[in-house]
């Protein structure tokens, strides 16, 4: 007799995603009380609040894991929408360039450095990833294209939310010792802050530098599809012609490129752009909740010295590297 395959009934998932929506709720509450913080990294947080404090029931682990990927995968396609290639291209080619040696040098010298400290290739990966581009969405990117195992997904979530949030206050603390001009200081931050909310964040006391943060940092998240096909691509070398292999570019950065073209035709009507960021936001709210399940402070402070280290160097480089060709080119 044949094996009959079945497939999960929809109500299985009901009681994970209940969870993951109340932590979306809270988190998006929190972010409009204090507009400064991000709700995705309150996502993360909340996750790992309760995956710490709070043993869940194995019954929540189908509708969290459907939150971790498809839906973070949607929110990645949506993230598109956000990106303005006419603001991004007013910055000019200098600026531009900048944005892009940033991100390639952070991302190969982390690499570099994980070898070098004894990272696990994996987890200096995600690392790279995330401090390079554009924080938890681009670690959380990087595994769907990539499967790592889910402890060194939590911790690259922990450190890039760790080092952001010093990086989004350490920033402005310094700019009065730098001399940097407010539009200069909009590079450096855009340039080198993790999250897109903390450059907000990072960039708001500062008048007239929030702009050019914004369109600096959505040049960096740009660079989030090619590096994903790169990547998929190398991945794909791995696997004899016969067997499976990964797709040479994944669909969801498809969706991603495709959403960016459409919001260049400048035909969305704000209304429209306004109800997506709104969707879009959830969406990614919801798989960081997802992927901060995951988060084990034991863990993380088990992982030892050489993980926090570098985090730590790739913040410092990609701070240092930003704030020294800002200088270069004005």
């Amino acid at each position: 007799m044949g094996t009959v395959r079945t497939t999960p009934r929809t109500d299985s998932v009901l009681p994970g995603l209940a969870v993951v929506a109340g932590g979306v709720a809270v988190a998006m509450v929190v972010s409009w009380l204090q507009p400064s913080i991000s709700a995705l990294t309150v996502a993360v947080l909340l996750g790992a609040v309760v995956a710490n404090v709070v043993t869940l029931p194995p019954s929540v682990a189908p509708g969290v894991k459907l939150a971790g990927r498809r839906l973070l995968r949607l929110g990645v396609v949506l993230l598109g929408l956000k990106l303005v290639f006419h603001d991004v291209l007013k910055l000019g080619y200098e600026v531009l360039a900048l944005a892009v040696v940033a991100v390639v040098v952070t991302f190969v010298t982390t690499r570099w450095l994980g070898r070098v400290l004894g990272v696990g290739e994996g987890l200096s990966l995600l690392i790279a990833t995330g401090f390079s581009i554009c924080g938890a969405s681009a670690v959380a990117a990087m595994n769907s294209v990539r499967q790592q195992d889910e402890e060194d997904v939590a911790k690259a979530l922990g450190l890039v939310t760790l080092f952001g949030t010093v990086a989004m206050f350490g920033l402005p603390a310094l700019f009065p010792l730098t001399g940097l001009a407010p539009a200069q200081y909009g590079v450096w931050a855009g340039g080198s802050v993790h999250e897109v909310a903390q450059v907000v964040a990072a960039a708001g006391p500062v008048s007239g530098a929030l702009a050019i943060a914004v369109a600096v940092k959505l040049t960096r998240v740009v660079l989030l599809a090619p590096m994903l096909a790169a990547v998929s691509f190398a991945e794909r070398l791995k696997y004899p012609a016969t067997g499976q292999r990964p797709p040479l570019v994944p669909l969801f950065v498809l969706g991603f490129l495709a959403m960016a073209a459409v919001r260049a035709t400048g035909l969305l009507p704000e209304t429209v752009l306004s109800v997506a960021t709104f969707v879009d936001n959830v969406l990614l709210a919801a798989g960081m909740f997802a992927l901060g399940t995951a988060v084990r402070l034991r863990s993380l402070i088990r992982s030892g010295p050489a993980v926090l280290l570098l985090g730590l160097l790739s913040t410092v480089l990609i701070v240092v590297l930003v704030l020294t060709g800002t200088v270069l080119i004005s």
